[in-house]
């Protein structure tokens, strides 16, 4: 016969990973209203139109640096509670996107136009790349390290990317690293390197005057 001590056990661990299951599971907070109004303003079509990509129409390329236009909660407010963003990825001639995360959400990107080597590495370290061609689908998991670079010498690419969260979050991994004001020792270390190597990376990255 189970104990009563036994059965609290069992019921409490049913609890725990129940719970474990649902925090895992867990995307955007589910919203109990069609939408969320602002506080102080009309909800009318304006409110769920977002112009900002209106840049894209008729315009070329960005001439030398990757640039991200973006449609999320902080960019289109109607999008909170929704669990949906955008983002819009241009790629001129050997730039990259540098391996980054999203933590609260995946990302589906679509190739419009030219060719990406894209890749992610899981929590096994392994790496996990392909040539994307215009038109192909490709999904970074949630949470995993990934880059898009267009390796193309000649000609720009261009990418857009669906989120499921109005917030999905990006950590920049070169930035995180070297422009966050960890210790140089620690990085050092970390990377079996010197200081002197770890503060050359440091001034790559600081802003330009």
């Amino acid at each position: 016969m189970v104990s009563r001590t036994s059965s609290l056990k069992f019921f409490s661990l049913l609890i725990c990973s129940i719970a474990i299951v649902q925090i895992a599971t867990a995307g955007d907070p589910d919203i109990i209203t069609d939408f969320i109004a602002p506080p102080n303003g009309t909800v009318d079509g304006n409110f769920f139109t977002y112009t900002g990509f209106r840049v894209l129409v008729g315009g070329g390329p960005p001439s030398t640096a990757f640039t991200v236009l973006k449609a999320t909660l902080a960019e289109f407010p109607a999008l909170n509670g929704q669990s949906v963003s955008y983002a819009v990825l241009q790629f001129p001639s050997g730039t990259t996107n540098p391996p980054h995360t999203h933590p609260r959400s995946a990302e589906l990107l679509f190739l419009v136009d030219g060719t990406l080597e894209v890749g992610f590495v899981d929590t096994k370290n392994n790496l996990f790349t392909q040539t994307l061609q215009a038109g192909d689908l490709f999904v970074f998991p949630k949470g995993l390290a990934h880059f898009q670079y267009n390796a193309d010498s000649q000609n720009p690419a261009l990418a857009i990317s669906a989120f499921g969260s109005a917030n999905a979050g990006t950590v920049s991994i070169p930035s995180t690293l070297f422009t966050t004001g960890i210790d140089d020792n620690v990085l050092a270390i970390s990377f079996k390197t010197d200081v002197a190597t770890i503060q050359k990376l440091k001034a790559g990255l600081a802003p330009k005057p």
